[in-house]
């Protein structure tokens, strides 16, 4: 445990570093100008300043819209940090004679829309800046007004990095312990509880443990767990590197999955895993050393749970990064990395509290409820391979492991163990079945068979998605497109995205608005290459899923933003949005 405390205290000095930020307007000072003949937009930036080049934009607004950004002379842009900026201010001219042309009448409202970035860390909310213009008099404008985004312009990942900037430390803190308590029922983190529940198991092989030690391992558990999640959610929002990100590819996920399948014929008794009797020696000298020994084992087994079994992109998480890359401040971004992270653990910690107070005693039945355990290693070992095989071997498997499931318990007597054999057999041999016949959806294995779907298979619409690599390809859809626009960021490696795809998406009322309604575009980032990160970067995407919506003139709907997994009525609410 002192080793523990003495890591956190190193993170919270890491995290103490702060700087401080200009105000948007103190870093962007903006201003139109009225001359005889000319319009003149004047853009002046504070030091270390830079307007994004993409994001600037020149429109007439009355007497009708229309984009004349492209109609101006723009000052030539630099590239930092793989964007394309302008550092020195800009001061742009909209001719009278420009605006005569298009509409012919003197009353105008002119708008520009820009946003800007530090160079240490800090990007600015959108910015827009409209004026009343009349061309018949050299008076001043009639109005000119400058705004930023509202709250109901924002998304639900953008609400709370606003909470973080202008909350009270205590409230946001207990706010994200609450996020954390909801996202503990999302399937982030049940793969982590056959994994705790099977060390807890192997602890009190050889005596019962009381629901104090039962508590202490868990607890070690979740605690390292919180720290992976805290360390890679701070690195992904300084340095933009996300290390969850990063794992989930097949050679990790591979050889984790192998070290399951290892750690489950150790439970089957194959074999006892221990370290060297050389090095076992050197740590028996202290008085605690089997203690620690297990300990530093469950602390490593919980770090490595949370980078590569778990990888759970939401709102909150996003959110924190999020405030994390625009303001810098580490220790409250951190703080509230951890906290949420600690919030998903609470049934963890349960789970380790009730097997130190019920487990029972070491034997015979100990010995058949580590081989139960031995199974459900050998389902997540399968859960993560999803992410990387075929999802027909993926059927294979588990079908396999439910009838091995079901020969193992057929042994044990008693009435509920014989139902829950009897389903295990069932599915089991319904999914080989399917998987035989191409299904590849374990919770669909007949999908083949069913009456319906032979009668409708020949007529049966599926969603189509145009795939998008870069942010060329993006724009260039969105502006030939005449409908609203989705752009789906997905990865092999996302169980949120398969879910999303699976249930949300195929939902009768989504499909047919989806299908009619909406362009629908996807970024497949699973390689997580320089296209993939310079995508996510643009809309804010920490991490797969995130759902990005425009309008029919091209417009960002940055209310509408999706990050992580929504159900089809939570959805279909975002959908009225948009339509």
């Amino acid at each position: 445990m002192k080793l523990l405390f003495l890591s956190l205290c190193f993170v919270i000095n890491l995290f103490s570093l702060e700087q401080e930020f200009l105000s948007p307007s103190e870093a962007i000072k903006f201003n139109f100008i009225k001359q005889n003949d000319k319009v003149i937009i004047d853009l002046v930036l504070a030091k270390d300043i830079y307007l994004y080049d993409e994001k600037l934009k020149i429109s007439i607004l009355k007497p009708a819209k229309l984009d004349i950004t492209k109609e101006i002379t723009i000052q030539k842009p630099e590239l930092y940090h793989e964007f394309i900026v302008h550092f020195n201010g800009l001061r742009l001219e909209v001719p009278h004679t420009l605006l005569l042309s298009k509409f012919g009448k003197n009353i105008y409202t002119l708008e520009a829309q820009y946003q800007g970035c530090s160079t240490n860390g800090l990007c600015y909310a959108p910015m827009t800046s409209t004026m009343d213009l009349d061309l018949s008099t050299s008076s001043l404008p009639l109005k000119i007004q400058e705004t930023n985004l509202t709250q109901e312009d924002l998304s639900e990942s953008d609400l709370i990095t606003n909470s973080l900037k202008n909350g009270n430390i205590f409230i946001v803190l207990l706010t994200f312990f609450g996020f954390g308590l909801l996202l503990s029922l999302t399937p982030c983190i049940f793969p982590m509880i056959p994994i705790l529940s099977s060390i807890i198991i192997n602890a009190g092989a050889n005596k019962k443990l009381s629901a104090k030690e039962g508590f202490l391992l868990s607890f070690v558990y979740v605690f390292s767990m919180s720290l992976a999640y805290t360390l890679a959610g701070v690195m992904a929002g300084l340095f933009g590197a996300n290390l969850q990100v990063a794992l989930q590819n097949p050679y990790v996920l591979s050889i984790f999955a192998l070290i399951f399948v290892v750690l489950a014929f150790s439970m089957f008794g194959y074999f006892k895993l221990e370290l060297p009797q050389s090095l076992q020696n050197k740590i028996t000298k202290t008085t605690a050393g089997k203690e620690k020994q297990g300990v530093v084992g469950i602390a490593i087994m919980g770090f490595l749970s949370a980078l590569i079994v778990g990888p759970c992109v939401a709102a909150p998480l996003a959110g924190a990064l999020i405030y994390i890359g625009q303001t810098g401040d580490a220790f409250l971004g951190g703080a509230a990395l951890f906290i949420l992270s600690f919030g998903m653990g609470i049934p963890l910690l349960l789970i380790g509290l009730g097997a130190g107070k019920y487990m029972p005693k070491p034997g015979e039945w100990m010995d058949s409820i580590s081989k139960v355990f031995g199974l459900l290693m050998l389902g997540v070992a399968i859960y993560m391979l999803d992410r990387v095989l075929d999802p027909s071997l993926i059927m294979y498997a588990w079908s396999l492991l439910m009838l091995a499931s079901a020969l193992y318990l057929n042994k044990y007597k008693h009435i509920l163990v014989r139902l829950f054999t009897l389903v295990l057999l069932i599915y089991g041999t319904l999914s080989f079945v399917g998987a035989v016949s191409g299904a590849n959806n374990i919770l669909k294995p007949l999908e083949h068979f069913t009456a319906k779907t032979s009668l409708q298979s020949a007529n049966k619409k599926e969603l189509v998605f145009t795939y998008i690599k870069n942010i060329k390809e993006l724009d260039a859809a969105i502006k030939n497109s005449s409908k609203p626009v989705m752009l789906d960021f997905y990865a092999d490696w996302c169980i949120s995205c398969k879910e999303l795809e699976n249930f949300t998406f195929q939902e009768e009322r989504v499909k047919k608005i989806l299908m009619q309604d909406f362009l629908l575009l996807k970024a497949d980032v699973t390689k997580n290459n320089a296209d993939d990160k310079i995508l996510q970067k643009r809309f804010n995407i920490v991490g797969p899923p995130g759902l990005i919506f425009w309008n029919k003139a091209g417009k960002e709907i940055k209310s509408a933003k999706v990050v992580g997994y929504k159900n089809a009525e939570e959805f279909l609410d975002i959908l009225k949005k948009i339509q």
